[in-house]
């Protein structure tokens, strides 16, 4: 998913939650999002780099 996705789940989540004054879930949700989209990137430059190395030895 590109960032402005995030963006407008965002934006969802927080209209309905001051709907159904839920702010510190949606805090904590927020939190968990931004986590998990770190370790999301960060597994893909891993996965890339290794990709990259496994490609150079066979070589």
């Amino acid at each position: 998913m590109s960032n402005w996705l995030y963006v407008l789940y965002a934006v969802i989540l927080g209209i309905v939650s001051w709907y159904t004054g839920e702010i510190v879930t949606f805090v904590m949700l927020g939190a968990i999002l931004i986590a998990l989209n770190n370790i999301n990137s960060t597994l893909k430059k891993m996965y890339l780099q290794n990709n990259e190395r496994s490609n150079n030895e066979h070589k």
